[in-house]
């Protein structure tokens, strides 16, 4: 793998516990780490998503707006 090393610092029962669950998997504790990060940058993305429909749910009222698009380009043949 091409990636970047880091040093983190994790509470002695974490380290315990992601070591565990490592070898209950069959995989390294490195993988297990990166399957973490793939795993939170999902939710976070999903997060970010779900709000950015509903903080704008509902702000689009001149309605149909395929209908008002076509209206604009409409103008623009007219010239």
């Amino acid at each position: 793998m091409g990636g970047q090393r880091i040093i983190i610092t994790i509470a002695p029962e974490d380290k315990i516990w992601l070591e565990s669950y490592s070898k209950a998997h069959n995989i390294s504790t490195a993988e297990a780490v990166r399957q973490g990060i793939r795993r939170l940058k999902q939710l976070a993305e999903k997060d970010t998503y779900k709000t950015l429909i509903a903080t704008t749910r509902h702000v689009w009222r001149k309605g149909d707006g395929l209908k008002y698009q076509e209206n604009l380009r409409s103008e623009w043949h007219d010239r």
